[in-house]
């Protein structure tokens, strides 16, 4: 200890300092070292769960007496200790279902119960019941069923009730065939409700529409993704730009047409009458005193004979017109506009440079087509397509770089710990490497500052060609501890040595040069 302890007495301020922040750094070594190789390895036993269900969680892992950690809305715990404590709280009913099915009518009794609470109970479990079920689905973390239902009593066999559901996922959005099954699954699960009566609600993006009844937004984006999934192919990923506009119906329209053609006639009947009239006539004869006798014979008179035959026939006609009632129901395409532009081809030229050429007229011609019959094009409707080759900008020479790096695809988290341990190397070597490496550096020489020996030798000579006197050199104290080391001069003059250690130990030599002055002997 007295070695040490001279050690350190012997070493400046800044050594000291020195000494003392390696110490420290050591010291700080070696306890995290050893944190961490003896700390507990952590593993996730449970992540996403709500404030209700972790808590009950907690509870259940205290009560085990392991050691835990939260993290969020993520508990960690014993990596050792994970599968079985999961295990144990899983025998607990732990984590608990987000919502209660039809153990709610468990507790009710007869003696009470109104209709009215069996009803509202009743409906209640049906939505815990179907918020079980939906659950059950990969990426959804969360379900909420709210049922509207009519709770009229009597002869109404029509019951227009309603329903909606709230989804919150785990990552992967919910698809729209994943919501039109299930607006089927709800309306099946309660009588008399129809699936266009049930609306899926996702907590991130809203309303979610079914395949039949999808917003003019999800056809566009689906048109569009069927188009580029044609051109990948030819033209290689990341070739090809699509933008599709869709003007859509948003109100309903009937539409009554009549046309007269005067050019045209249409035959609406025809009438034919015929008429036959035959008429005969016999006249008597004279009037005598014979034809008044009883048994007189009658005489005849003239006789005549008419007939008539007359045929009439009638046709109508009427200007031709035509009809057409047309009815547009919301949600059909009005017009629809769309714009490919795709990027060019390599090719080498005599330098050896490649550039990117556009494609040829017959190329873009035959993409023309694909896109046309992918989209539905409708010419007379109005619809535009355009198909273009132009050469993309290649973003990596103008010094950009459109592709993620690696700062970009670290996380903040690791940033923060590369900046942290950059700091810290920083400061290492601001404070123990810095001031090792000046101590190291080579120090200019020092005279003695001891006392000078008893005897001084005489000194001869000439100072700016004057003769210097003589003198014996005072009697000095002789100091009787350990002569340190000292530097010797180069050879030089002895004049110009005696003005450097004048003027570089001005002190000494006023107090030997006063010595000599009080020092009165005869100069020789």
């Amino acid at each position: 200890m007295q070695k040490l302890q001279d050690y350190w007495n012997e070493r400046s301020s800044q050594q000291r300092m020195i000494l003392g922040g390696a110490f420290l750094a050591a010291f700080l070594a070696i306890a995290g070292f050893g944190w961490f190789a003896n700390r507990t390895s952590m593993s996730l036993i449970y992540g996403g769960l709500d404030a209700a269900q972790a808590g009950e969680v907690i509870a259940g892992i205290e009560r085990a007496g392991i050691a835990y950690e939260v993290r969020g809305d993520a508990i960690w715990v014993d990596a050792e200790q994970r599968d079985r404590l999961r295990m144990d709280l899983a025998a607990q009913g732990l984590p608990a279902a987000g919502s209660t099915g039809y153990e709610l009518l468990d507790g009710m009794s007869g003696f009470g119960t109104t209709s009215q609470m069996f009803d509202a109970a009743y409906w209640r479990a049906k939505e815990g019941e179907l918020a079980r079920t939906i659950l059950a689905l990969p990426n959804v973390r969360t379900a909420r069923v709210h049922l509207a239902i009519e709770t009229g009593r009597g002869y109404r066999r029509d019951q227009n009730g309603s329903a909606s559901v709230t989804l919150t996922t785990a990552g992967q959005a919910v698809s729209r065939e994943q919501a039109a099954a299930l607006k089927y699954l709800i309306s099946s699960g309660v009588p008399g409700m129809q699936p266009d009566r049930v609306t899926v609600i996702d907590s991130k993006h809203g309303i979610i529409a079914a395949t039949e009844d999808q917003s003019g937004a999800d056809r566009a984006s689906e048109m569009k993704r069927n188009v580029e999934r044609i051109l990948e192919p030819h033209v290689g990923i990341g070739n090809a730009i699509v933008e599709l506009n869709l003007d859509l119906v948003t109100d309903t329209e009937q539409l009554t047409e009549q046309r007269y053609d005067p050019e045209q006639r249409a035959m609406i009947s025809t009438v034919t009458e015929e008429t036959s009239d035959q008429s005969n006539t016999t006249g008597y004869g004279a009037v005598t005193a014979a034809s008044n006798l009883p048994d007189a014979d009658e005489q005849s008179g003239d006789q005549s004979q008419s007939t008539r035959s007359e045929n009439r026939q009638q046709t109508n006609y009427e200007v031709s017109r035509t009809t057409r009632e047309v009815s547009r129901m919301p949600g059909s395409t009005r017009r629809m506009t769309v714009a490919v532009l795709v990027n060019g081809i390599p090719q080498t030229n005599a330098d050896g440079e490649t550039t990117l050429v556009p494609r040829t007229d017959a190329e873009l011609q035959t993409l023309k087509e694909l896109v046309a019959s992918a989209v539905g094009f409708d010419e007379s409707r109005g619809d535009q397509l355009t198909v273009k080759s132009l050469a993309f900008a290649d973003l990596s020479q103008d010094g950009s770089y459109a592709a993620p790096g690696f700062l970009d695809r670290l996380a903040l988290n690791d940033l923060a710990k590369i900046a942290l341990i950059g700091l810290f190397a920083l400061a290492v070597i601001l404070l123990l490497v810095r001031p090792i490496m000046r101590n190291r550096a080579p120090q200019p020489p020092m005279l003695d500052n001891s006392l000078p020996p008893p005897v001084v030798p005489v000194l001869t000579g000439t100072i700016d060609d004057e003769p210097v006197p003589t003198r014996p050199a005072p009697p000095v104290i002789v100091d009787e501890r350990p002569e340190p080391q000292t530097l010797s001069l180069p050879p030089a003059d002895p004049v110009a040595r005696l003005k450097n250690m004048m003027r570089e130990r001005q002190d000494e030599s006023a107090k030997i040069l006063s010595g000599w002055i009080d020092n009165k002997e005869p100069a020789k």
